[in-house]
């Protein structure tokens, strides 16, 4: 039998936002064995990877190479003749800039088939989150998208300037070291120094920055201000089209960048209203569920079964399936330990309750249905019962990488803890990140939801900055709006 080989995807990632990735791109990543990422590919987007894929970090930075680019064809080739499905993660689109070239044609001589995913290019991705467009029918009709530096013996663009001056707007990609050589050939082969330009920094994510200037001044602006790559140049009378702010910046929390601290697996509909109002939100950590195969007990001989989370419904439900039992027999009255997990059972068409409705019930005729360690925890609320093991949930190891990435970029400014068990679930974690709750109260706001939250964050060490007295959307938007006004960040 000849060797089997897999494939490879060459995707691009988009300019940061992580909602900007496409569908396919998203598709390939869920399903990727081994994912190959560059240093501007946001670390969030490898959360979407399923918890056994391999990670190789290609660390690429302007003046030097974690992995030179040989290496990192030869691994593309070596990962997929192992039968594996590799993703190439680029930053932006991998047909701009990204040298997908070079890739294809090591797969191309390996005989490795492959696909291009393509991205939102930063070039038009970060001007249009800065609010301006690369085309107007009154101030501009062409685009093009240039290197700021190249494989010059000085690292300065060898381009047609002369042409290049015709161009109603250009998006100059890592220009910033170049931008005294850039503007002075602009300048000597015809375009008006007034024209407008824009330095966009760490487009589309929530610490993007933009300097304003001129190609005659924003040189010296840059320099003063000390603007910095990882940024897009934009020149041309497009950029007049700026108003203070974009629609992107005027988001109620754009900026803030928060740790929404999980207990479990599923994703937070409060985190999720928090990216909508403009913030970064990374949901930590993040958890695997291994759902339970031992024999079950017949849910027949019980009054009352109590789930402790969504996870713990889908399972019951599962059982119910796969032994043929219809939910119509059962004479047990169902209840969820929170809110989601009453909406789970709802959602199978079933009457629900909180478990604040239970009542004393002879031992043997309660049933609780939970996560392998909560039959390790004492339960005297519930009274007598019989514990069943639906599923354990192990912390994916991607996340504490995913982490330590944020920390390291400092895009972690705000820490919201929505339970006490989430205060001593992301305190014995963060610990892989080299973090204590003193070291994350230095550098972040720490928000609890309510007392017992509250207490317990204290009692482990945190500095806390807002404690919310009822866990609401609006409450909670409020203090964070606070914990911007205190930090300086509005």
């Amino acid at each position: 039998m000849g060797e089997q080989k897999g494939y490879v995807f060459l995707v691009g990632a988009g300019p940061g936002d992580v909602r900007l990735l496409t569908l396919k791109g998203e598709q390939v990543i869920k399903e990727a064995d081994v994912i190959l990422y560059d240093r501007l590919v946001n670390p969030l987007l490898l959360e979407l990877a399923k918890p056994e894929a391999e990670f190789v970090y290609c660390g690429k930075l302007p003046d030097r190479h974690l992995l030179r680019q040989e290496s990192i064809n030869e691994l593309l080739v070596t990962y997929s003749q192992a039968g594996k499905r590799v993703v190439r993660l680029k930053g932006g689109d991998p047909s701009v800039f990204g040298r997908v070239g070079e890739e294809v044609q090591a797969l191309e001589q390996a005989g490795i088939p492959y696909e291009i995913v393509p991205g939102i290019t930063a070039g038009i991705g970060a001007a249009t989150y800065a609010g301006v467009p690369v085309t107007h029918r009154d101030h501009g009709a062409s685009f093009a998208m240039v290197t700021g530096h190249d494989k010059s013996d000085n690292g300065q663009p060898l381009l047609d300037w002369r042409g290049l001056a015709t161009i109603d707007t250009i998006a100059f990609y890592m220009g910033v070291k170049n931008l005294p050589y850039i503007c002075e050939q602009l300048l000597a082969h015809g375009k008006p120094g007034q024209t407008p330009v824009l330095l966009i920094q760490w487009g589309t994510l929530g610490k993007q920055k933009v300097l304003e200037g001129t190609i005659a001044t924003i040189s010296d602006e840059a320099r003063r201000v000390g603007f910095s790559n990882p940024a897009i140049t934009l020149i041309g009378d497009v950029a007049k089209l700026r108003t203070k702010e974009s629609w992107f910046e005027r988001q109620p929390l754009f900026g803030m960048h928060i740790l929404f601290a999980r207990t479990g697996g599923g994703k937070s509909e409060i985190a999720a209203q928090l990216t909508g109002l403009g913030a970064t939100v990374f949901e930590y950590p993040r958890f695997q569920t291994i759902w339970e195969s031992a024999p079950v007990p017949s849910f027949a001989e019980f009054q009352e079964i109590i789930f402790h989370s969504p996870a713990s419904v889908h399972w019951f439900f599962a059982r119910l399936k796969e032994q043929r039992v219809d939910i119509r027999s059962l004479t047990a009255d169902l209840y969820g330990a929170s809110g989601k997990s009453v909406k789970a059972i709802e959602s199978y068409a079933c009457l629900a309750y909180p478990v604040t409705k239970l009542t004393p019930h002879q031992q043997g005729k309660r049933l609780v249905i939970g996560e392998k360690k909560v039959g390790e925890r004492l339960l005297p609320d519930y009274g007598s019962y019989q514990f069943c093991r639906s599923h354990r949930e192990t912390v994916v190891a991607q996340s504490h990488m995913t982490c330590r990435r944020l920390l390291e970029e400092d895009r972690i400014d705000t820490i919201v803890f929505p339970s006490a068990e989430a205060v001593r679930v992301v305190t014995e974690e963060i610990k892989a990140c080299s973090q204590t709750p003193a070291s994350l109260s230095s550098r972040a706001a720490v928000i609890c939801f309510g007392p017992a939250s509250a207490n317990e964050a204290q009692r482990l060490g945190y500095e806390i900055t807002e404690t919310l007295q009822e866990p609401a959307r609006e409450a909670l938007r409020e203090a964070l709006m606070k914990a911007q006004l205190a930090k300086g960040r509005v």
